[in-house]
């Protein structure tokens, strides 16, 4: 069904009752797990981070830092797509960390994106001690996760300074103001339509959704600047409310001379691997994100 204000209780209840445990995390031995509680934004509450490292490597591993989806308005740093990241690590001997921040409409925007900077943060300062590597680095996030990965990549570069290797953005959310053909083409089909993406916006922004006043960290599809970003992987299925806004966040990041590889998965809707793991395009997709980890992270 798509999303709507008063379904956010119940989609929350779903993330939450199909989280990940411990065990399944850990993979019979594959990765050692901790959760740490870390500084959130200044006067805000502490934020947790899980923080997943490959077992038996002894050398600074590269990170993937994990921003989860859920609209805005559910997930947790456990939710199942974590799966996915957890895969792409196994297979490259990498670690996740993934950031577990505050939700809308109870704490609207900038709080999400702040918490995942907070987090970022000390991860990037405290990498070392923890047998990671700063300098590799990858932003990582699927639809909402995909906005928050996309806004910390413009903070890092505006206020932290922060050089992350690479934003992989997997069905991302980019633009509040819902007006592409693909979000009204795909307006009421279920899953993450066009409505579900009015209704994720609006918990974040209020009435501010759509006006001039929203940030580019909110909504990167608002920057007027993308020169100077890390490499993106920008991916959307050719059926779904997010591919026109996916299609012109890469073709703007290749016009200020940035590198973007993009990915329209022909007959997919939005987080198609995730429903059907198995199908053939989920599979390719799955190898277009480790080929491409692969070579940002060198």
């Amino acid at each position: 069904m798509p999303l709507t204000a008063d379904l956010i209780a119940d989609r929350r209840h779903r993330s939450w009752t199909g989280r990940l445990t411990d065990a399944q995390i850990r993979r019979d031995g594959v990765f050692e797990i901790e959760e740490r509680k870390v500084p959130g934004p200044a006067g805000a509450p502490d934020i947790n981070l899980l923080i997943c490292r490959p077992v038996g490597v002894t050398t600074p591993v590269p990170v993937v830092y994990h921003t989860h989806g859920g609209g805005m308005v559910a997930g947790s740093h456990r939710s199942t797509e974590l799966i996915g990241e957890l895969d792409r690590a196994q297979a490259l001997s990498l670690a996740v960390v993934s950031v577990e921040y505050r939700l809308a409409p109870e704490h609207p925007d900038p709080a999400p994106v702040e918490d995942c900077h907070a987090g970022l943060l000390w991860l990037a300062s405290h990498a070392g001690s923890l047998g990671l590597d700063p300098d590799r680095i990858v932003l990582s996030g699927n639809s909402a996760g995909g906005a928050l990965a996309a806004g910390l990549a413009l903070l890092a570069r505006d206020r932290s300074g922060l050089r992350p290797k690479g934003q992989l953005l997997q069905f991302p959310m980019l633009d509040d103001r819902c007006a592409s053909d693909s979000c009204r083409q795909l307006g009421r089909v279920g899953l993450w339509d066009g409505l579900s993406n009015e209704a994720g916006w609006t918990a974040l922004l209020g009435e501010r959704r759509g006006t001039p006043s929203v940030s580019c960290y909110a909504a990167p599809a608002r920057a007027t600047d993308l020169t100077g970003l890390p490499p993106a992987f920008i991916e959307v299925g050719s059926v779904e409310a997010l591919r026109d806004e996916g299609i012109e966040y890469a073709s703007r990041i290749w016009r200020a001379g940035g590198q973007a590889e993009l990915h329209v998965w022909s007959g997919a809707f939005h987080s198609f691997d995730e429903w059907v793991p198995t199908a053939t395009v989920s599979r390719t997709a799955h190898q277009a994100r480790v080929g491409w980890l692969k070579r940002v992270l060198g």
